[in-house]
């Protein structure tokens, strides 16, 4: 018993050693492996990282004053050019600037050498780049205002030909025409329809005898034209003027009797909207806008105020109606007329009396 118990002993101490002896030849090998697997992915780390940076060198730093000097010179040009363009007209820069351009086409003198040649290239540069940019600009805003010009001035400066030597010291009636002398609708079961207002006939064919009558309206001429011709089929008006006969300002565009190629002292500007549509407020005769009012009587009552001008012809039409300014002009020359009538039959009367 004794001797098999032994052999059962020795046989597992045996084992026990054999198993100490893998577990260290196995985990030798492991942290092999550890360290080595580490050692790999620290170098693939260490290659993946940039090298350092130089800092910049002169080169960069002289493209930036470059470009910065490049947007400081654009800069000052252009604000140059606006406050110049705001603070001058174009014949005022042309006569400021004349001397310097012509001082751009004088030769300058050559000593032959080379750095007389170098010399004289970059002073000629210096002098004709400026005059040419100063002469394209001058061209340029030329052209533009010229352009605008035709925009919101009128076509010409005289808008009417010359009066007939007989008729010098005639007096010239210039008509509105939109609610002045016709009135334009819309409706959307009929669309647009214009029409007359009331006593139009009997205005132009009685005024027609003592006036030069003119029709002047801030609408186009396609419908000026048709307008006008049905209106006067007996031709009483003698010319019509349009939109680009008017000047354009404020957004807004304005008769200028003063191109009318007239004595501004024998115009009479006759409108529902006269205050607000002449550059002119002391030639204006205002009367009532008409808008479709079939009892309207504007154009007939102030027919005795246009004929009595026409037939005492005032030197000077603006200080007379200057005299009814802010009032009914219609109404108010009645009113002078019969106090001017009370006046008479009374010294009438002292006349009958004295001689008695």
């Amino acid at each position: 018993m004794s001797a098999i118990v032994r052999a059962r002993l020795l046989s597992s101490m045996l084992k026990r050693n054999n198993n100490r002896c893998f577990s260290t030849t196995v985990n030798t090998p492991k942290e092999q492996i550890v360290s080595s697997s580490s050692t790999v992915v620290n170098e693939h780390v260490a290659d993946q990282v940039p090298p350092p940076q130089s800092p910049p060198g002169k080169a960069g730093f002289a493209m930036r004053l470059l470009k910065y000097g490049i947007i400081a010179s654009v800069t000052g040009v252009l604000a140059t050019t606006g406050y110049v363009t705001y603070a001058y007209t174009i014949d005022e820069i042309d006569e400021k600037t004349k001397a310097f351009r012509a001082s751009a086409n004088v030769a300058l003198q050559d000593d032959g050498s080379t750095l007389g040649k170098f010399q004289g290239i970059i002073q000629s540069a210096a002098v004709t780049v400026p005059a040419k940019l100063i002469e394209v600009y001058v061209d340029g805003r030329r052209s533009i205002e010229e352009h605008v010009r035709g925009f919101t001035e009128p076509s010409s400066d005289k808008l009417l030909p010359d009066l007939h030597p007989m008729e010098k010291n005639a007096f010239t009636l210039v008509l509105d025409l939109n609610e002045t002398l016709i009135y334009s609708d819309w409706k959307r079961d009929r669309g647009w329809r214009t029409f007359k207002r009331p006593g139009v006939d009997a205005f132009l064919e009685h005024l027609a005898k003592f006036y030069e009558i003119v029709v002047y309206s801030d609408q186009l001429n396609m419908y000026v034209d048709p307008s006008v011709e049905r209106l006067d089929p007996n031709h009483y008006i003698r010319f019509k003027l349009s939109r680009s006969a008017t000047k354009y300002q404020n957004q807004k565009h304005y008769r200028d009797l003063s191109m009318l190629n007239r004595d501004p002292s024998r115009i009479l500007y006759l409108s529902g909207n006269a205050l607000e549509t002449s550059l002119q407020p002391e030639n204006c005769v205002p009367i009532k806008p008409w808008k479709g009012e079939t009892e309207d009587t504007a154009l007939l009552d102030i027919i005795p105020f246009l004929e009595y001008v026409a037939t005492h012809r005032p030197a000077d039409i603006r200080p007379v109606l200057a005299s009814y300014k802010g009032h009914d002009i219609a109404k108010e020359f009645i009113e002078r007329s019969k106090e001017v009538q009370k006046k008479m039959q009374g010294q009438n009367q002292q006349g009958r009396l004295w001689r008695r």
